[in-house]
Order: C-alpha cells, then sequence, then structure tokens
C-alpha cells in the first residue's frame, strides 16, 4: 500500500496564460466580437493581481462572454477548439520549473495521479514532451469535478493517505478534504484564499519540499503490503 498524491493539470502542473489566451481568441470568433479577447485578457490580469473573484482563468472568461450572450453551447465549442492548441504555439504552457525532478523524487514513496475536468487529447502529448507520462500511476481526463472527484479520491484512500493538489478550491480540493484527504492550493488564489487547506504556495515549485516531507510521513505511517510468503514467516 501506497500513499497518493492526485494532480490537477490546469494551473497545477501546466502553467502560462497560452490555453486561455487560444479560449479568448475561439470566443470572440464565435461572438463575432473582435474586442472580446482583448477585453477577456484584461479581466484575467485583474483576476490574478486580486483585484476580482472567480474560479480560475477560464471562469473570468466564460463569465465575461456570458454577459455578453454567448451561449453554452458556444462557449463549449470555443473550448474544445482551443484545446486541440494546448502545448502548440497558439495555447503555449509549461510545467513548473524542476517538475520532472521532484516527481521522480517522489515517484517511489507515493502513487502519483492526474485527475482533470480537460480532455485527454491535448495532455497526453504535453506529458509525452515533458517526458513525465511513466511517473503516473493513473490518468484521469474530463473527470467532472467536483463530484466526479470524489470517486478517484475514495480508491486512493482505500490504499492509504492522500493530497490533492490544484488551483481550485471548490473543484481540486474541497471534495478530497470531504473524503479526509490533505490539500494544497496553489494558483492565483492561494495566497488570498480564506479555506482551510494543509499548504499552499503560489506554484507547486513552492509546495516541493512540504510535498516531499508529507510523502515520507504518509509512507512511513502506511503498512506496506506483504506477499502470501511474507505473511507466513515469522522473520519476515
Amino acid at each position: 500500500m501506497l500513499p497518493t498524491i492526485v494532480l490537477d493539470f490546469d494551473g497545477t502542473i501546466a502553467l502560462g496564460a497560452g490555453p486561455l489566451e487560444a479560449f479568448a481568441r475561439a470566443v470572440a470568433i464565435s461572438a463575432d466580437d473582435p474586442t472580446f479577447a482583448d477585453r477577456a485578457m484584461s479581466d484575467l490580469a485583474a483576476f490574478e493581481r486580486g483585484d476580482t473573484d472567480a474560479r480560475d482563468g477560464y471562469d473570468v472568461i466564460s463569465t465575461l462572454a456570458t454577459g455578453q450572450g454567448v451561449t453554452a453551447d458556444a462557449l463549449e465549442a470555443a473550448y474544445q477548439s482551443s484545446r486541440a492548441l494546448l502545448g502548440s504555439e497558439h495555447a503555449a504552457i509549461a510545467p513548473p520549473a524542476g517538475l520532472a525532478d521532484f516527481l521522480t523524487r517522489v515517484h517511489p514513496r507515493v502513487r502519483l495521479v492526474l485527475a482533470t475536468n480537460a480532455p485527454g487529447a491535448g495532455i497526453r502529448p504535453v506529458l509525452d514532451g515533458w517526458g513525465i507520462t511513466p511517473l503516473f500511476d493513473d490518468l484521469h481526463f474530463t473527470v467532472g469535478k467536483p463530484s466526479g472527484l470524489i470517486p478517484i479520491i475514495q480508491a486512493a484512500i482505500a490504499e492509504g493517505p492522500v493530497l490533492s493538489v490544484g488551483d481550485i478550491f471548490e473543484f481540486d480540493l474541497a471534495p478530497a478534504a470531504a473524503q479526509g484527504a490533505a490539500t494544497a492550493l496553489v494558483g492565483a488564489t492561494a495566497e488570498r484564499s480564506p479555506a482551510a487547506v494543509t499548504m499552499r504556495g503560489r506554484t507547486i515549485a513552492d509546495l516541493y519540499g512540504d510535498i516531499e516531507a508529507w510523502a515520507a510521513t504518509a509512507a512511513s505511517s502506511t503498512p506496506r503490503s506483504t506477499t502470501l510468503t511474507e505473511r507466513h514467516d515469522p522473520n519476515a
């Protein structure tokens, strides 16, 4: 049995405004409004500064679009078209500094699980390009957080302690905390959110040491699975 770290993707292990810019451009085309993208990025900058409240950047853009009559179907189509560009020059992203080394260090002590609401088509090539796909024990896409995260957390908790890491408390952390998991909040709201979390930082890179300490403690407190021979060997 091993502890588990559940990681979100956008805003957690994938940083950069590229996907949001691509989404805003796609919405602008759908709305036939050439000024939309610039206004959306201005609102996004205000959110990053802490001047406005929103769940994340996608919420910022969607709220602006809905306010000027863009339908839910049009928003979904714009989102899907923007995700097809993920990782390209039109929707550039980058991992937090030292991510691959961090995951390599922590993986022997824990199971690593990716759980994201985003579709997998654009994410898998990115993980491959960053050389971290083999470090994940499970990949979950289009999860349907917050409720869709619950069975993933429950299955992990059955095996040992769990730490859930993400940038949206309501989606990534609240369902995990309700099941008894530890939580780490990262991203634009980490410093100002009043939510009770186990740890917080502007990016996950700020928490590498804390997460490794959590993993070491969790691994030492988790009974090691034994083989049938070991269970019958008094010297095992």
